[in-house]
């Protein structure tokens, strides 16, 4: 019943907007009574934390999964990010961009919603370093992953509201950088 107001959610956000996601809608496209939305889910913020925390951890199995999957000579960097841009283009995002926009005017969906991406970017660098276990820096691994998901979450915005760019272009160009800034980053164990 969790997993289905969560996923209910998260396509309410992608499609409706922060705006137009109602306690109301999310009952109805899971399928379960207010009652229980209620006791997972008490308010419209604990609901909307919940599945964004949801789709994130969600996330992060799937890259671990996919990546994991591969020969290790084709774990690359350039790999690593073709495949979080495939996950930036689906819907998740745009449920992801409705929150991060929404909570610019409320203070306490802003504070949670930055308590889940905290943890989603740590859990991502130790993701990160455990593929890609070999920067003598401590500090490499957060700041790669943030300058990486700065540059995804920016173009996939575009995307999103229709600014038109090239994105092959502009992984391209953070693929090459990479392999400037960490050449002894490459296939991973």
């Amino acid at each position: 019943m969790k997993e289905r107001l969560l996923e209910a959610t998260v396509e309410c956000l992608a499609e409706l907007g922060y705006a137009g996601t109602t306690t109301t809608e999310v009952v109805r496209r899971a399928g379960v009574s207010r009652g229980a939305q209620v006791h997972h889910f008490p308010t419209k913020t604990d609901l909307v934390v919940g599945a964004l925390d949801h789709i994130l951890a969600r996330r992060r199995q799937q890259f671990r999964a996919a990546f994991g999957a591969l020969a290790p000579h084709e774990r690359t960097l350039a790999t690593a990010l073709d495949l979080l841009w495939s996950m930036y283009r689906s819907p998740t995002f745009a449920a992801w961009l409705e929150l991060a926009v929404a909570f610019r005017t409320e203070p306490e969906l802003q504070r949670r919603v930055l308590e889940v991406n905290a943890r989603f970017s740590q859990q991502s660098a130790a993701i990160f370093e455990e593929f890609f276990p070999v920067s003598p820096d401590p500090n490499f691994s957060r700041v790669a992953v943030e300058f990486a998901f700065a540059l995804l979450d920016g173009l996939a915005t575009q995307h999103a509201v229709g600014i038109e760019s090239d994105p092959d272009e502009v992984l391209g160009l953070l693929k090459t950088l990479a392999t400037m800034f960490a050449p002894e980053v490459g296939g991973s164990r």
